[in-house]
């Protein structure tokens, strides 16, 4: 049985400040919002963004939330140096230098600068810090 029936649905952050949060992907990256609820005591806000939803929700009875550890830079690479979800990703077609200085001009964040991932392979990445501790990472599309 090789049937594959899933297909991705949501990434879920819990936030300090869900309106805040949402607003900022409004905001900075032109996400929209879609829909908002309260769940078991907490707001919960729907955000589109780049045909993927994002669940951005309050804190519920109960938690006690920690950050997550920042983003490092090791010798050729950067990460949270943690286990579970290190940063989730979007393919970005067009310049993605200029596209940084937009974002810059937005008050975005960089966690790592704009750099060459794969040297003469014309590959851009970077990473942008997004609220309660989320990274994001940016590649440059190929040329289609």
């Amino acid at each position: 049985m090789s049937e594959n029936k899933l297909a991705f649905d949501h990434i879920h952050i819990i936030s300090e400040d869900p309106r805040a949060s949402a607003t900022w992907y409004v905001d900075k990256l032109g996400a929209t919002i879609n829909g908002e609820i309260e769940l078991r005591s907490a707001p919960q806000i729907k955000v589109g963004l780049g045909g993927m939803t994002l669940l951005i929700r309050g804190r519920r009875s109960g938690e006690d939330p920690s950050m997550p550890a920042p983003m490092r830079d090791f010798e050729d690479y950067s990460s949270h140096n943690e286990y579970g979800t290190d940063h989730f990703g979007f393919t970005y077609h067009g310049d993605l230098r200029a596209y940084c200085e937009v974002l810059r001009d937005r008050g975005v964040k960089f966690v790592v600068e704009p750099w060459e991932f794969i040297p003469g392979s014309g590959g851009v990445i970077c990473y942008i810090a997004a609220p309660d501790g989320v990274s994001i990472e940016l590649v440059q599309g190929r040329a289609r």
